[in-house]
């Protein structure tokens, strides 16, 4: 072919340094520093999410609790709680909740629910009362009219009592035998003894007696006989005496309990007109009983002991053999565990540590020396669920989730709206409590904060999942550019200022900040929400004015925190720079090969992205095996690269086999790669190189190609491209710029241009080009300088086109194959 056979590629516009960054016009800016800006706090251009959370804390229909995702910080709780406060929903106030003692039931603690604010003060009035009774019942007893009612009662039963023994003894005493004591260890107890020779003998001596012949055998007879007879009727007799002792017992409990009864209904009654309501007087009643029936407690003065004296505490309490008795007044006592001041607003309770007992309370045990334990209605312990009655409880989802037993007692509660407070030992065997509480029913709002991923798979795999957890609250990680969030991201920064005593920002510290948080969104008409990414760098900014000497944050210290930031991460892109530079790692920036292009990559280590320029090869030959991925068949491919080869044997297709069959063993290589290779935004490059293969003509080595195609042909946008360009400019800078240089990419991707501003000043000074394409055919075409080409009227390429070359070639291809076959 004739040098006048070849035609020339129309020349491609570059891109101008214009066009390479986006600059926020100082005029935009209106203040001198940003402690001149209007302050705000909260969340910057986030309205939709702001609507959903407002709708899900204020509708308080079943199952409406909230779910956030997208929101990034580490103070997002406290942020969301603020949030929340400064709506002021309307919710139902929740009451006062404590938990006493059921006399009826001991292992089953009883719930009252009070007035708010009431409950402290009816813990402190019981307390007074019991007291007041322990003061007041011991001196009653003590008085003289109550002893004088005493002894004349007990007087009486033991008059008789000693006429049933009397009678008796006179009985068996004309009989000649008598009442007495037998020891028997430390007890003596009364027996009937024979009386010979005016001498008390055991009945047991009687035998011993006839057979050393003291005593006659008849006679003992008569005698062993009339003990019997008085035995049977000594048991008559003690019986009776017994009976009489426990009518004594119970006339002096009826005592006891006419006398306390004018104290204890005094202060039950007072307490009952102080908290009215049907809980609390049925809980005094019961109380009002078991005081009367337990007065024993009461005979001591405060302070002395009857548990140490060895009497039994009263009824009521569970008890473990082996363990230390509890005071005998405990189960009188009230165990407040919700309490509410004066505040008026719903409570907003954010959770850092969602662990089964933070979250739903527990039952604390009382051991003693040898390891035993027992809990009852005092050691009941609340949780932020509790405390969020009537609110909203905010939590981390994958923190609730990570927890023990937390996400299954979370899933009950909420459905069914009742909390029931027991340890997380409940959920596995031979460690429970035997307590079993009454369940306090809960109106809570709950909100957890996760990412979109596990929002993902909670709705798809659990049905419970979408039924608790309606709204759905998504915070975006960027918004549209405008004046008002320009005003916005300044009240912010000065706020973080004032809080933190940060140096106040410029105009043009400001602008810097602003066009950092541009690149980070990705598009120019964009800003990122992630302010705690801004925060960083304003942090970081004002330390490098400090160690400058400022007192104001200037832009060049914005750019040096960013410079220090790249520093400090950059250490293996760095190293491969280094690589490339000594050969070891093959990168041609100038001069032309056959097959081969720079395609760029991007490497993200550590939260840290930068490009990496690679070799990308192709080779074809005759055969049937079609486009052999050498990634895929060394399993280093992922899944949208394998796709990403797949579209280009569509576009070969398209392009070359309409009317003739593609007998091609055609292979594409990334050179050097050993780590797997993913997406498809090489797929345009490995095109080009495999054009150039079949083609024969030489590809460009002094410009790196990125972007992905479609079958058509069509450039599509890629991700990275800032990465992209400012890696492959480190690596022409290094080996030296020649002028000829330069990046082909997406048109689509030049509005998320935001480069580096020595990349815009070599672009500026011819150093450096960047060409966007919409095609592969303008591709092609700068690449290899001549035009791609199209079909006229008979399907036949332009003579002198790349692509009628490769048309060429494919077709004798065919025709090799069909003569080989």
């Amino acid at each position: 072919m004739t040098s006048k056979d070849i035609k020339a590629a129309p020349l491609h516009e570059e891109l101008p340094p214009a066009k390479l960054r986006w600059r926020c016009e100082l005029s935009r800016i209106p203040f001198e520093t940003t402690a001149q800006a209007e302050l705000r706090e909260g969340f910057i251009g986030q309205e939709r999410a702001l609507r959903a959370l407002k709708m899900g804390v204020e509708l308080s229909a079943p199952g409406y609790n909230v779910f956030v995702c997208g929101l990034a910080g580490t103070s997002r709780g406290g942020t969301i709680a603020s949030m929340i406060e400064k709506l002021h929903p309307r919710t139902k106030k929740s009451l006062d909740r404590c938990y006493v003692n059921n006399f009826k039931i001991a292992d089953r603690p009883r719930l009252l629910s009070l007035a708010r604010g009431q409950a402290n003060g009816f813990k402190k009035d019981m307390q007074a009362g019991i007291d007041f009774l322990r003061r007041r019942i011991p001196q009653v007893f003590e008085g003289e009219p109550f002893q004088r009612q005493k002894g004349r009662i007990v007087e009486r039963f033991t008059v008789r009592e000693k006429e049933l023994m009397d009678d008796f003894t006179r009985r068996i005493a004309r009989e000649q035998f008598a009442l007495g004591h037998m020891q028997v260890g430390a007890v003596a107890l009364p027996e009937i003894f024979p009386v010979l020779e005016g001498q008390m003998v055991p009945i047991e001596d009687i035998s011993k007696m006839v057979h050393e012949g003291k005593l006659e055998s008849p006679v003992a007879e008569v005698i062993e006989r009339k003990y019997e007879q008085f035995r049977q009727e000594f048991t008559v007799v003690y019986r009776k005496t017994l009976t009489l002792s426990r009518e004594l017992a119970s006339e002096l409990s009826y005592l006891e309990q006419e006398a306390a009864s004018v104290l204890v209904d005094g202060a039950i009654e007072e307490l009952k007109e102080k908290y009215p309501g049907t809980g609390v007087s049925e809980y005094l009643e019961e109380v009002r009983h078991h005081l009367l029936d337990n007065l024993g407690p009461f005979k001591e003065r405060e302070g002395e002991s009857e548990t140490e004296a060895g009497a039994e505490p009263p009824d009521g309490l569970p008890k473990l053999p082996g363990l230390s008795e509890r005071d005998p007044f405990r189960v009188y006592g009230v165990n407040v565990i919700l309490a509410h001041g004066d505040e008026d607003t719903s409570p907003v309770i954010f959770e850092t540590t969602p662990t089964y007992a933070n979250l739903f309370g527990t039952i604390q045990r009382a051991y003693d020396a040898r390891g035993g334990w027992t809990s009852d209605f005092m050691d009941l312990r609340g949780g932020s669920l509790l405390r969020a009655d009537g609110g909203f409880l905010i939590m981390y989802s994958l923190e609730a989730l990570s927890e023990t037993g937390v996400w299954r007692a979370l899933k009950r509660t909420l459905n069914h709206s009742r909390l029931e407070i027991q340890p997380l030992e409940m959920f596995y065997p031979f460690g429970g409590s035997a307590l079993k509480p009454e369940a306090v029913q809960l109106d809570v709002k709950v909100i957890l904060i996760g990412d979109r991923e596990l929002y993902e798979v909670l709705y798809q795999y659990e049905e419970d999942f979408r039924k608790i957890f309606k709204v759905r609250v998504e915070f975006d990680e960027e918004m549209h550019m405008s004046d008002g969030v320009i005003a916005e991201y300044a009240g912010r920064l000065r706020a973080l200022c004032e809080k933190e005593n940060l140096f106040p920002f410029d105009r043009g510290a400001f602008a810097a900040m602003l066009e950092y948080g541009v690149r980070q969104a990705g598009r120019r008409n964009k800003v990122t929400a992630r302010f705690v990414d801004m925060a960083d760098l304003a942090r970081e900014a004002h330390y490098a004015a400090m160690a400058a000497g400022e007192t104001v944050v200037r832009a060049a210290h914005v750019r040096s925190a960013l410079a220090s930031k790249v520093e400090r991460h950059n250490l293996i892109e760095t190293r491969v720079r280094e690589m490339i530079e000594e050969g070891t790692l093959l990168v041609d920036v100038a001069g032309e090969r056959v097959g081969q292009v720079n395609g760029l990559s991007v490497l993200e280590i550590g939260g840290y992205s930068f490009g990496k320029p690679v070799r990308i090869t192709a080779s074809a030959a005759l055969g049937k095996a079609g486009l052999i991925n050498i990634e895929r068949e060394a399993n280093l491919s992922g899944r949208f690269h394998d796709k990403g080869v797949h579209i280009i044997s569509g576009f070969l297709r398209t392009r070359f086999a309409q009317d003739s069959p593609l007998s091609l063993a055609a292979s594409i290589c990334f050179e050097q790669s050993y780590s797997g290779v993913d997406g498809d935004s090489a797929s345009s490059t490995e095109v080009y190189a495999l054009l150039s293969a079949l083609s024969g003509l030489p590809l460009r080595q002094d410009i790196a190609v990125t972007g992905s195609m479609n079958q058509q042909g069509d450039i599509q946008a890629i991700g990275g491209v800032n990465e992209k360009i400012e890696g492959y400019f480190g690596v022409c800078r290094i080996q030296g710029l020649t002028g000829t240089q330069g990046v082909m990419m997406p048109a689509s991707n030049v509005e998320d241009l935001m480069l580096r501003e020595d990349i815009i000043d070599a672009v500026a000074a011819g150093q450096f080009h960047i060409w966007p394409v919409a095609t592969v055919e303008q591709g092609i075409e700068i690449l290899t300088g001549r035009s791609a080409g199209t079909r006229d009227d008979k399907g036949k390429f332009e003579d002198g086109t790349v692509f009628a070359l490769v048309d060429e070639r494919l077709r004798a291809m065919a025709n090799t194959m069909k003569d080989y076959l």
